[in-house]
């Protein structure tokens, strides 16, 4: 393995930090003139409520167009991120982390209020998981805005993908459904944007180091890991834009493609479903579940439904989803797998970590909900 290789394929150029820079004011500006639905929040411990402008779709589809425009004039290259994928990688890894440097309370804010800092004393625990719940720069809330960026970022990484997989003659069946499965699942988060609102991240994680990190590096470059090549003895060029899918030839099937497009479509209908009931409950506890009145214990936790089957069936789907990300790249090799083996720990580890928060909050109403719903994350199974 050459070392010298990729410490030189990681270095930041200007020009990667030109693209972060125009891409982050792309989304302040598009976020805040494009019309979309003004969607509250949940109502947060101090009583105080945030509204969220959900445009995203509009957003990225004017982005993805202005790109395809900018591309057929010249004024981009459409393999701009896969040519520069280290760098762009490296420039981003270092933009969270001054972020999260960058923590300072807000001395306007009442006490009590959701915008109140939380400081522990200690620096690496309050830079690592934040002291701001709802930190505002210019107007925007930063949490909502990292999150959008990471899953446009995840969409434009694979299109560069894509173009450069056609620009080389390389363009598969594996790179296709991988390609499809993810554009599907991000197009489907920015239509359903409004349920992010009510997401566990938004509503009660601060915002640090882990959320950065997570948001804007984590989800766009290791969700497309299934692109990522081994093979550091190749040159540079090869380095900085050798994913998996372009560098390795893979031959599937019909059975397995259509075996993986089953996987896809059941994760997909237990995710969303699931944060669809858990959304539409917070917003109407007596709206219909699967066309009956939902079953609700202590007047709080809902237990029908998908909520029924398992307490946190939404990591299930997750697990699928993830999985059919990585199945177009065959069993040759672990790595395309990564995603979906990191995803399994941790949602093993939030899960855990969820039920001992829920214990703690809803003390024998969590106590009843677990005897009746007895499935942590796999019926039958876990």
């Amino acid at each position: 393995m050459d070392l010298g290789v990729l410490l030189q394929a990681l270095i930041p150029s200007w020009n990667s930090v030109l693209v972060l820079v125009i891409f982050f004011a792309y989304l302040a500006v598009a976020g805040s003139i494009l019309p979309g639905k003004l969607v509250p929040g949940v109502t947060l411990q101090d009583g105080s409520r945030l509204h969220y402008r959900c445009n995203g779709l509009l957003a990225l589809l004017l982005l993805v167009g202005l790109l395809g425009v900018g591309s057929k004039m010249n004024f981009v290259s459409p393999t701009v991120i896969s040519d520069r994928g280290l760098e762009l990688f490296s420039t981003t890894f270092i933009f969270s982390f001054l972020v999260s440097c960058c923590q300072f309370p807000d001395r306007s804010c009442s006490k009590g209020s959701s915008l109140e800092p939380h400081i522990t004393g200690n620096l690496i625990h309050d830079w690592w998981y934040g002291i701001q719940l709802n930190p505002q720069f210019m107007g925007i809330d930063l949490k909502f805005f990292f999150v959008r960026a990471g899953m446009m970022g995840w969409l434009l990484i694979n299109l560069s993908i894509l173009a450069k997989s056609v620009q080389d003659g390389s363009l598969s069946q594996s790179m296709i459904l991988y390609q499809l499965f993810c554009a599907i699942y991000i197009l489907d988060y920015f239509v359903h944007e409004e349920y992010m609102t009510s997401t566990w991240d938004i509503i009660a994680e601060r915002l640090g180091f882990m959320l950065v990190f997570g948001d804007l590096v984590w989800i766009p470059f290791t969700f497309s890991i299934q692109a990522c090549n081994n093979d550091l003895e190749k040159k540079y060029q090869q380095v900085a834009l050798g994913w998996w899918l372009l560098n390795q030839k893979v031959e599937l099937t019909m059975a397995a493609a259509i075996a993986n497009c089953f996987v896809f479509l059941i994760g997909y209908l237990v995710f969303r479903g699931a944060n669809k009931q858990k959304h539409i409950f917070k917003q109407n506890p007596k709206a219909l579940i699967w066309g009956k009145p939902p079953k609700v214990i202590g007047g709080k936790l809902l237990a029908s439904g998908y909520w029924g089957i398992a307490r946190h069936s939404n990591y299930l789907g997750d697990l699928l989803l993830a999985l059919s990300f990585s199945l177009p790249c065959g069993i040759s090799s672990p790595i395309p797998y990564f995603y979906p083996i990191y995803l399994f720990i941790l949602l093993v580890w939030r899960e855990r970590r969820d039920e001992a928060r829920c214990a703690e909050k809803y003390k024998d109403i969590w106590a009843e909900y677990r005897r009746l719903v007895p499935w942590r994350i796999f019926p039958y199974l876990y």
